[in-house]
């Protein structure tokens, strides 16, 4: 039985999870419970938990992580200071009387909101209260709308610069590393955060064009269900047009895209361009006289919050994969994996699989830092690239974040949304965004290269 001991702790976490504890409490509790059953019965290494303050200390100290609470305080300020409602208004202008107009403005809008915060909550939140209003009384069905809106709301797992790819890569490069130490190789190659955000540029982009083209389509082959809008002046139209692209679309596209040149041009670290973005969005703020103290006061508290939930997190994983490991965990992970026929392709595949079935009871950080760190290794210890790795990753847990019944986006978007939108309506809004989704991890299962080939070119 106490062989066993390590998948028992992995599921009862879970199941405490899905019972609504807290994440780094449970995570830390429950595993601190379980290295003592399993020390008593002579099961559990003591010596894992001599070297958990240590780990605790380099997470606290890295660098790479200083960028979280930058990014975050990048993305409120965006929002609370209502330059993202302004970035909304004015790319609606930007494409009045195009077919779905209003829905590729939606999805711009929430591309760059995405890259910016990187929390699916946050952005499918934000984008609900700002945009479904004005998407309904123009005329859009309910599901097309809400379906865009959740899709793009779930792009910061997936559109760089998000804090989102900023946590993936730091435990991919962590994993990548160890696999390597487990080979014999003591000289470990690195794979930076710069490098992930590079390899999932270009999936990225081609998830928006699959949006665009999508809404596009429904607009010119369903026209009532995605009118356009034309009730301005051609003149009128050009006048605020030019106004809106000069004040209010140019400065945050600017931003966002001066943030992430830096990082793919090598100029600036991951934690150096964060901090630009984010001065650079008190900088707009201030222009649009737009702020105030109180706003200042809501954004510092928003990113106070929750960085502190991602460290505490990032605490509760560090006990557990301790504990995990000092149970011989890794070893069974790497046992199980092994014995599927078929190789590292079926291997990946079952490790996609579970990643999605836990993404509807898990959130996105809880899953990187629970069970990354575990089967990541063992994955790229049997040759699998750890940028194509992180991308199929963070593009698996996007679509299981829209996969009804149990999506987080699309409960977020519920809590939003006017009673005369149904549940069902919104289920059946997300279907063609999912399948989209699904072909992309297909477009990159079949051809890595999207995701590994932008890294090696810059990389030279």
């Amino acid at each position: 039985m106490l062989e066993f001991l390590p998948f028992g702790l992995f599921f009862s976490v879970c199941i405490l999870l899905m019972v609504g504890y807290p994440v780094a409490l449970t995570m830390s509790g429950v595993s601190l419970l379980f290295a003592a059953i399993g020390g008593m019965g002579g099961a559990f290494d003591p010596a894992y938990i001599t070297l958990i303050p240590n780990r605790i200390f380099g997470i606290l100290v890295n660098q790479n992580l200083f960028a979280v609470p930058l990014f975050v305080f990048m993305g409120s300020m965006l929002e609370k200071s209502k330059i993202a409602e302004s970035l909304l208004k004015n790319m609606e202008l930007l494409f009045r009387g195009l077919p779905g107009g209003l829905g590729l403005a939606v999805i711009l809008v929430g591309m760059l909101l995405a890259a910016s915060t990187g929390i699916v909550g946050a952005t499918v939140v934000t984008l609900g209260v700002l945009a479904l209003p004005t998407m309904l009384s123009s005329g859009y069905r309910p599901a097309l709308a809400c379906g865009t809106l959740c899709a793009t709301g779930t792009l910061g797992q997936i559109i760089p610069p998000s804090i989102c790819l900023v946590l993936l890569g730091e435990v991919i490069s962590n994993a990548y590393q160890q696999s390597q130490l487990d080979a014999g190789i003591f000289a470990p190659s690195f794979v930076s955060i710069g490098d992930l955000f590079a390899g999932a540029l270009i999936p990225g982009l081609l998830l928006v064009m699959g949006y665009g083209l999508y809404v596009s389509a429904v607009a010119i082959l369903r026209p009532h269900d995605a009118p356009s809008s034309r009730e301005l002046s051609i003149e009128l139209d050009k006048r605020e047009l030019l106004i809106g692209i000069l004040k209010g679309l140019l400065p945050p596209v600017f931003l966002v895209l001066a943030v992430l040149g830096s990082i793919l041009k090598g100029i600036a670290t991951p934690t150096e361009a964060a901090s630009i973005g984010a001065i650079g969005a008190i900088f707009l703020a201030f222009v649009k006289r737009s702020l105030s103290f109180t706003v200042l006061q809501e954004v510092s508290l928003e990113t106070m919050r929750t960085t502190s939930m991602i460290y505490l997190i990032l605490v509760g994983a560090t006990i557990f994969s301790s504990v995990f490991r000092g149970f011989g965990g890794e070893e069974l992970i790497e046992m199980s994996l092994s014995a599927i026929p078929g190789g590292a392709l079926t291997a990946t595949f079952a490790v996609m699989l579970f990643i999605f079935v836990l993404g509807f009871i898990l959130d996105f950080i809880e899953i990187t830092f629970m069970v990354v760190p575990l089967v990541g290794p063992v994955l790229l210890g049997m040759g699998i690239d750890p940028i194509w790795l992180g991308v199929m990753i963070a593009i698996n847990l996007q679509t299981s974040f829209l996969t009804p019944p149990f999506g987080f986006s699309l409960f977020y978007l519920r809590s939003v949304v006017p009673d005369s939108v149904t549940t069902s309506e919104i289920y059946r809004g997300v279907v063609p965004f999912i399948m989209i989704q699904l072909f992309l991890l297909l477009l990159l299962a079949l051809e890595p290269r999207l995701a590994t080939w932008l890294p090696s070119y810059v990389g030279n």
